[in-house]
């Protein structure tokens, strides 16, 4: 009777067991590209940056009890509460992780264990800190060629200043001295003080100040705006009437427009706006859509934008990440964006877009996403920044932050525009001295001029 019993008992056991066991996401999963590991297990992701030489612990996240349809799982990243869809990939040991507010999904492919560079803790020496910037640059940065720059001549001559005795000041402007020659408004690094700051930018650029910011916004709103020019969005998106029933669509970042935290609510402010803004956009003659101020955000936003004004579908630009450590001509499967028309409040006439240097990263992929449209939309001002990667952010064991691209953006016709930028089709001085000092916008004038002949 006793052993009767203990063999159902074994078998419920070992079911319950398998079951628990059963979770196709547990183990470890490493990235095509952007050299990312996970290890999953249960309701936990624990992620770490890995490069040849180094293995470093940063964000986890936990899975959310409710699933969309289509999806595997839900994570949420306890920093700036980033949602993470899990898609199903091709086999049970692929798979597709969705950053909610990124253009494409990173694909990650099972492993049987941890890589051996994992099984040490890295070592916070200057020396360490110097392979891992050097290594991580060496392993994802896809322009070097662009920008006829040798990675391991930097290595060569920079590498032999370090010493045990380098103090953190000293090695922040060793590291700045190797990237600040690229002109790459995607790298940056920040000290553990945070002390020290370096943003790049390309050569010949100049970031517009907050002093001269304000000084555009009141010429424009003073001298050009014919009625109320009304701000959403934390005052990042703006609209008004220019003279002759033109819109004048102003746009100075694709993020930071809710207090709340999370792309979801960024998205809903952006198109409770676009609703305002657009609700009598057939009345109008034409549109101006103002970018040359902006520091980027979500590539998603500015796609979500493009589809206000698009008449029919069609594809907004693809990207591919690098992700061979050791060949940089080598990319992850290219990713598609389309533009998918809208039937909520819009905008199909002729349109005119005013860009510069600092139309920067999401600002210039909002850029792209408007050269399939019909009609075309008319590009006047100067050359973008030249960014358009998402950063990919990283950390060093002394603290340092440090940030770099590793994608590139392609058009329709696989065009690509990183380092010269986007240029325009008109080109016109933006914000010029003299213009400024005068009271005037010659490149809003010159679009006003091209809207009233059409």
């Amino acid at each position: 009777m006793i052993a009767g019993r203990l063999v159902p008992a074994l078998i419920v056991a070992f079911i319950s067991a398998t079951a628990a066991r059963a979770d196709p996401l547990d183990g470890w999963w490493i990235s095509d590209g952007y050299g990312v590991l996970l290890e999953i297990k249960g309701d936990k992701i624990k992620a770490s940056e890995i490069t040849a030489v180094s293995c470093f612990k940063t964000w986890e996240a936990t899975r959310q009890a409710d699933t969309p349809e289509g999806a595997e799982a839900v994570f949420i990243r306890k920093a700036g509460a980033l949602t993470i869809l899990v898609r199903p990939g091709n086999s049970a040991d692929h798979t597709f992780f969705e950053f909610r507010g990124a253009a494409a999904s990173v694909a990650f492919q099972r492993i049987k264990e941890s890589p051996a560079v994992c099984q040490k803790t890295a070592a916070n020496t200057p020396l360490n800190n110097f392979d891992i910037f050097w290594t991580t640059f060496d392993e994802h940065y896809p322009f070097f060629g662009l920008h006829g720059v040798n990675w391991r001549d930097v290595r060569n001559r920079y590498r032999p200043k370090i010493t045990d005795q380098t103090t953190p000041e000293e090695l922040f402007g060793i590291l700045k001295a190797m990237v600040e020659p690229l002109g790459d408004a995607h790298i940056a690094l920040q000290s553990a003080s945070r002390k020290q700051r370096f943003v790049g930018k390309r050569a010949n650029t100049t970031r517009v100040g907050d002093l001269t910011s304000r000084r555009v916004r009141e010429i424009v709103e003073n001298n050009y705006r014919h009625g109320e020019l009304k701000t959403w969005c934390n005052g990042r998106v703006g609209y008004g009437l220019l003279p002759g029933s033109i819109g004048y669509l102003r746009i100075t970042a694709f993020a930071g427009y809710t207090s709340a935290s999370g792309f979801e609510e960024e998205a809903k402010a952006l198109e409770e706006a676009l609703d305002k803004a657009f609700k009598s956009g057939d009345k109008l003659h034409g549109l101006i859509i103002d970018v040359r101020i902006n520091q980027g955000g979500s590539d998603v936003l500015g796609v979500a934008v493009a589809a206000r004004l698009a008449a029919r579908d069609y594809l907004a630009f693809a990207k591919k990440a690098r992700n061979d450590p050791s060949d940089p001509s080598r990319f992850a499967a290219l990713q598609e964006t389309p533009v998918r028309a809208r039937s909520r409040p819009h905008f199909h006439g002729e349109a005119v877009l005013l860009t510069g240097s600092n139309t920067v990263s999401a600002g210039e992929t909002f850029t792209m996403a408007l050269m399939g449209r019909t009609p075309p939309v008319i590009r006047m001002g100067e050359n973008t920044q030249g960014v358009f990667s998402d950063v990919l952010g990283r950390s060093l064991p002394n603290g340092f932050r440090f940030g770099l691209p590793n994608e590139i953006f392609l058009t329709a016709d696989g065009k690509a525009f990183d380092v010269a930028g986007i240029p325009p089709h008109v080109q016109v001085p933006v914000f010029p001295q003299d213009d400024l000092e005068k009271g005037r916008d010659g490149a809003l004038e010159k679009a006003q001029q091209i809207l009233r002949e059409k």
